[in-house]
């Protein structure tokens, strides 16, 4: 009924726009699993689209990237239940929407940033580390067998090969070729002819808007008072905290996830 009603504004209701907010790393989060993945987000999604009968959706993006599959999944379902509740979806960038951030953006209908956050980075990434050498300088014989041939693809504790780092690539690049033709998709005309685009490269607001992946420097409430008027009411969905740390007995490992969480946001200066 509610919902019903919030389509008459001279019956009184003020319109409702809820707002879903996606914070920090995609993925697993580390290994106590406090990122963002689809399965953890699927009941938050499913109520911030069908309680109260909003008039739109608004996502608060705020994330460095991480896991490209559950990007993909998150956005995915943001834009099956748009289409479903036949509601728009604003999305509003605050630090970083970087990577897989950026893809979770692009769910919406039109994106807007702060003129100083940062935007794009789209590529793909996997890094490691090498320890043959120093296995080596302290005695320590790497001992491995395997069956087939490229089941120990680029063991840190192995000499890397030209073929280990082909078949990598073999990997990332469709990876990377399947993030372009998303942001194509999904940005269409809006976006400029720029070489730097789809390089990784990252873009302050303010440029990311010159480039078309963004549309305005514009902040959640004040933008939304412009599309659905001052009375608009603003309805928040984030993540609860875990259950270990609601009892008190998970804060060393909400610690160290944060940790892991704020060296995923170091790398863009945040």
């Amino acid at each position: 009924m509610r919902r019903f009603l919030s389509r008459f504004p001279l019956l009184g209701l003020a319109p409702r726009v809820n707002v879903l907010r996606l914070q920090g790393v995609i993925g697993s989060g580390g290994r106590f699993g406090s990122g963002m993945t689809d399965a953890a987000l699927a009941p938050l999604i499913e109520r911030a689209f069908r309680s109260g009968g909003p008039r739109a959706v608004a996502i608060v993006v705020n994330s460095p990237g991480g896991s490209p599959v559950q990007s993909s999944l998150i956005a995915a379902r943001i834009r099956r239940l748009a289409g479903e509740r036949g509601l728009p979806v604003h999305a509003f960038v605050e630090d970083v929407a970087a990577s897989g951030g950026y893809w979770l953006a692009t769910a919406g209908d039109d994106i807007f940033v702060d003129a100083t956050s940062l935007v794009g980075s789209i590529g793909v990434v996997s890094a490691g580390f090498g320890l043959a050498g120093l296995l080596g300088k302290a005695g320590v014989e790497r001992r491995l067998h395997t069956a087939g041939r490229a089941k120990a693809l680029l063991d840190p504790f192995l000499p890397e090969t030209a073929g280990d780092v082909a078949r990598l690539r073999a990997l990332i690049e469709p990876i990377h070729a399947a993030f372009i033709a998303h942001v194509r998709a999904r940005r269409g005309g809006r976006l400029a002819d720029h070489p730097d685009l789809f390089t990784g490269e990252v873009f302050t607001g303010t440029h990311a808007v010159e480039l078309g992946l963004a549309d305005g420097v514009a902040h959640l409430v004040p933008r939304l008072q412009d599309l659905y008027g001052r009375r608009v009411v603003l309805r928040a969905y984030g993540r609860p905290r875990g259950w270990l740390a609601r009892l008190g007995a998970g804060l060393a490992a909400e610690a160290l996830a944060a940790v892991e969480e704020r060296a995923a946001f170091a790398r863009y200066g945040r």
